[in-house]
């Protein structure tokens, strides 16, 4: 899905408003619809103890946006608090309508005109110290945002972060606050779990610094003809479950283990047998047919009783029990037998397992994902894993990355889109820069931008799985900018599942695994 600019998004309701006939009023009253049904849905997932929903408007577009969706919350049984920043007599155009609408159905709007009146609201609030609505929705401010916010919107974004972590806070198209192209934010600005953007996504919203105001982002359809769409420019995508179904092909009855290829996993030592076999039990949980996992000799006990379903052999090691470089040569032989291959979970940087990722690298024909270990080898030789017989992703982690390319972490930080570009140039290959807003970059393609996970999933192997689920859609002959793709977004669909099921803090690299057949099923042809 295209992201774009604020002035393009602009474009595109003038055009679907002039050219296609149609009303603003109509565009706004879909959206609204679109967040009524996403509130109707968090409270079918969530425990939550009331149905009762606090919405927080604007005089704007925003604030019309609010009240369609209170219209529809309302008819779908739901207690509807509805808090505008301003007065009432200051709402116009497509908004009036709507708020009118509302009137007719002697739905009640409280009006807080002033900075004192919010101030007034949260002392109450915090004077209860409860909420009763489980969820607030903010549409204060939208995109025409210009400047700091002022006055009783400022007002009102301080209130609903003052009931952040009681509340699920839901943003309508962009957290209040935040500059919709650039990210950034200049005073108060809302604090969202969601983000339910209209139409398309807008730049800002997936720049690295907002990533702690937008949450999770979400999409709502708001019937902008595909023509339109179609003729926008944009050199950055946001991976979505429509763009990655023609990659998952209908599976045949008549299908069998070898029809879905077989991955080569090399990696793990001594003290480190668990990256391994998480990289090989996310494998398994990609559809992948057949998965071989090499190890030292030392650690092939753990690792099989780790990931019984894995074929584990054992290999030559090094004296702190890694994988010596005479390993490969057996393996290089039997290529054969596989379909892709993925290297480094748990590999130590010890120099003779360097040789062996050397050797992988320069021999190895087939597709090849190096993570983590194996890509400590290449440190400020990026340009030296171009140098391959086959097709590579690589998929570091900022501090990976500042490595390869001889940057600091927070020079990559600063500038990911630009960074991750890079990295897909010089080393001729696709280039998976995680973080908050992974990255998949690959030249002559659009910068793709994963914005599914969590923070829930900042610890020890996490990439590892990622590694396995990636290996396994390669060795189903996934082509690698696709499987890249399509591996980060169901890696952190399957984190946001388990953070659903369980809660962000305290969720495990095998919770993640466990959730990867669920995650499947919003990508899936069945």
């Amino acid at each position: 899905m295209k992201i774009i600019s604020t002035a393009a998004m602009r474009e595109l309701d003038r055009k679907t408003i002039a050219d296609f006939e149609v009303p603003g009023e109509t565009l706004m009253d879909r959206a609204g619809f679109g967040v009524a049904r996403f509130v109707d849905y968090l409270f079918h997932t969530k425990d939550f103890y009331s149905r009762s929903v606090r919405l927080v408007a604007g005089r704007g577009n925003n604030g019309g946006d609010i009240f369609a969706a209170a219209r529809y919350l309302r008819q779908m049984e739901y207690d509807v608090d509805i808090l505008l920043a301003g007065s009432l007599a200051d709402v116009r155009g497509d908004a009036l309508t709507h708020l009118s609408k509302l009137k007719a159905k002697h739905i009640h709007v409280d009006e807080l005109p002033t900075p004192k009146d919010w101030e007034e609201e949260i002392a109450l609030t915090q004077h209860a110290r409860t909420v009763d609505a489980p969820v607030i929705v903010d549409g204060v401010l939208g995109t025409g945002l210009q400047g700091p916010a002022r006055g009783p919107a400022s007002g009102a974004i301080r209130f609903i972060n003052a009931q952040a972590g009681l509340s699920l806070v839901v943003a309508v198209d962009v957290p209040s606050g935040l500059d919709s192209d650039t990210g950034r934010t200049e005073g108060d600005t809302v604090m969202a779990d969601y983000t339910l953007t209209m139409g398309l996504p807008k730049q800002g919203l997936v720049e690295p610094c907002a990533a702690n105001y937008v949450g999770r982002l979400e999409v709502i359809h708001i019937g902008i003809p595909d023509d339109l769409i179609d003729k926008v420019e944009s050199d950055m995508e946001l991976i979505t479950p429509f763009d990655l179904h023609p990659l998952f092909p209908r599976r045949l009855q008549t299908s069998h283990k070898g029809t879905f290829g077989h991955l080569l996993i090399v990696g793990g030592a001594v003290g480190f047998p668990g990256a391994i076999a998480l990289a090989a039990r996310a494998a398994l949980r990609s559809g992948v047919g057949l998965v071989t996992v090499v190890v030292p000799r030392s650690i092939v006990p753990i690792v099989a009783g780790l990931a019984p379903e894995a074929m584990v052999h054992g290999a030559a090691e090094t004296d702190i029990g890694s994988l010596a470089s005479d390993a490969w040569s057996a393996w290089h032989e039997k290529l054969g037998d596989f379909t892709a291959v993925a290297a480094g979970p748990g590999m130590t940087r010890h120099p003779e397992t360097a040789k062996l990722v050397e050797q992988i690298l320069r021999e190895c024909r087939l597709p090849l994902v190096l993570d983590a270990d194996a890509l400590s080898v290449y440190e400020g030789r990026i340009n030296a894993l171009a140098e391959r017989a086959g097709p590579l992703v690589i998929t570091p982690h900022p501090g990976e990355m500042a490595h390869l390319l001889g940057r600091t972490v927070d020079e990559v930080q600063s500038s990911r889109f630009e960074v991750a570009k890079e990295a897909a140039q010089r080393a001729r290959a696709v280039a998976v820069l995680k973080g908050a807003g992974t990255l998949v970059a690959e030249a002559g393609q659009p910068l793709a931008i994963n914005m599914t996970g969590n923070s829930g999933m900042a610890t020890g192997g996490m990439g590892d799985v990622l590694t396995g689920l990636l290996g396994g859609l390669l060795a189903q002959k996934m082509k690698p900018f696709g499987a890249a793709r399509a591996a980060v977004f169901l890696h952190g669909r399957a984190g946001d599942m388990a953070a659903d099921d369980k809660s962000e803090p305290g969720i495990t690299a095998g919770d993640v695994i466990n959730e990867l057949p669920y995650a499947f099923q919003a990508i899936s042809p069945r």
